[in-house]
């Protein structure tokens, strides 16, 4: 399967690399797309190559989302060609995972209504706001949304999301 990963500056370094790592394990191609191509730095210093910028990622030639937390999403969620890879993949029901503030993009993309999920605990009201169950729980699975609060929650985020792959 071929999986995008939609990132910026300042994710969460272990909620970007720790998928990836993940995924490839699992034998999957992987793409990071942001703004630019090059790369992108973490809110600990981790840099992460870019593979594509937004403007050059079709969601037709992907099968699964992955949106990473940090600060990252709130710059993505800012950029509607992001916003609409983000909506049109999770509306097709292609596998979308989010974690921490990754949700914010799926916010904007207005797909969230009626859903059960869980993010950092800061944009629980924004979640709730947008229509969603929010539960305190280390990872929720509502079709194909999987979603986590925090790097914690990283192994359960993950193990879910290649279960839901497979």
């Amino acid at each position: 399967m071929k999986v995008l990963f939609l990132s910026a500056n300042q994710f969460e370094d272990v909620e970007l690399i720790y998928p990836l790592h993940r995924l490839k394990e699992e034998g999957h191609e992987l793409y990071v797309a942001s703004f630019e191509r090059g790369a992108i730095t973490g809110k600990h210093g981790y840099s992460v190559g870019v593979d594509m910028s937004f403007e050059e990622a079709d969601p037709d030639e992907f099968d699964a989302l992955v949106l990473p937390g940090g600060r990252a999403p709130e710059r993505v969620r800012l950029n509607e060609k992001a916003v609409s890879i983000a909506k049109r993949m999770f509306e097709e029901g292609k596998p979308v995972a989010s974690i921490c503030h990754g949700p914010q993009v799926l916010i904007s993309a207005g797909v969230l209504g009626g859903r059960k999920g869980t993010s950092y605990i800061g944009i629980r009201d924004d979640l709730i706001n947008a229509g969603v169950t929010w539960v305190d729980e280390p990872v929720v699975v509502d079709g194909n949304w999987v979603s986590s609060r925090h790097p914690g929650d990283l192994y359960a985020w993950m193990r879910e999301f290649v279960r839901l792959l497979r």
